[in-house]
């Protein structure tokens, strides 16, 4: 039990670790090729992913407070990145979702992400690269199932 423990912090401590550099990394490559801002990026791929979110769900993303969810949507409203819509059963929930212009411009965002992560992975050899790829879909099922089990007791589909 000791020996789960320790590894359970040592898991942690990397994870920790490694989120400030793939961050870093991702908005380095995006920083000079889009004038969005890492929240504006966060928001999109958060709305990507779940296709609708309310305000809330996605201030729960950000970790920030409704009044700067709501700067951030009118905002992204304005450029007409996203839209509102009201919920069919109850008009009290908003909704808000990308348009048409979002998704392409979330795709674009994507690819470039892709082509700056390629350049920078270019320095490793075929095998360093194939065992990042093996590691990274391991964390990154692992990471979907811890994601899918805290949901179910926080906010699904907010």
């Amino acid at each position: 039990m000791e020996k789960q423990n320790s590894e359970i912090d040592s898991v942690a401590e990397n994870l920790a670790h490694i989120v400030p550099i793939l961050k870093r990394i991702f908005i380095k490559g995006l920083r000079t090729k889009t004038n969005l801002s890492p929240q504006t990026l966060y928001t999109l791929g958060a709305l990507s992913y779940h296709s609708k979110l309310t305000m809330s769900g996605i201030g729960n993303h950000l970790s920030v407070p409704k009044p700067h969810v709501t700067a951030l949507v009118d905002k992204l409203i304005s450029e007409g990145l996203v839209e509102r819509l009201s919920d069919e059963r109850d008009r009290r929930i908003i909704y808000i979702q990308l348009t048409d212009k979002g998704k392409e411009t979330f795709r674009e965002i994507k690819r470039m992400m892709t082509e700056s992560f390629r350049a920078d992975l270019s320095i490793f050899d075929e095998a360093k690269i194939h065992k990042m790829y093996e590691c990274s879909l391991y964390i990154r099922d692992t990471l979907d199932e811890m994601a899918k089990s805290l949901q179910a007791g926080c906010c699904s589909g907010n």
